[in-house]
């Protein structure tokens, strides 16, 4: 399946500066997000790797199949005894309706905070 009227997929650049905080730690800090709009669902903002610390990730045997944007990996966020389980996903080699997002990471708004201000 693919995004359609029925099931609309729209990705966008993130308008604002965005931190993901976990216990304390930042583990990512932004100006490059992308924010996806699917159907009904809440937003969800995706980051490149290159602006998380990945030091903090580890990749989980979990995933996920979705039929508009394709396999997600799943990864943990670990430092020093405190772990969140899946926490972290990913769509490696998404569909093409989501092909923009393709390797950014986004966190579980339930495990995480996230900060968001319009300046740098």
């Amino acid at each position: 399946m693919r995004s359609d009227h029925e099931h609309p997929i729209r990705i966008v650049p993130h308008p604002a500066r965005l931190r993901v905080i976990w216990n304390g730690k930042v583990i990512a800090d932004t100006m490059d997000a992308l924010t996806l709009h699917e159907a009904a669902y809440p937003q969800v903002a995706y980051i490149p790797r290159t602006d998380v610390d990945m030091t903090l990730l580890t990749k989980s045997p979990s995933k996920t199949h979705c039929p508009y944007k394709g396999d997600a990996q799943y990864f943990s966020l670990q430092f020093g005894s405190s772990t969140a389980n899946n926490a972290v996903w990913s769509y490696e080699t998404p569909l093409p309706s989501a092909n923009s997002i393709a390797r950014y990471l986004a966190f579980d708004p339930k495990q995480v905070e996230f900060i968001e201000n319009n300046t740098t």
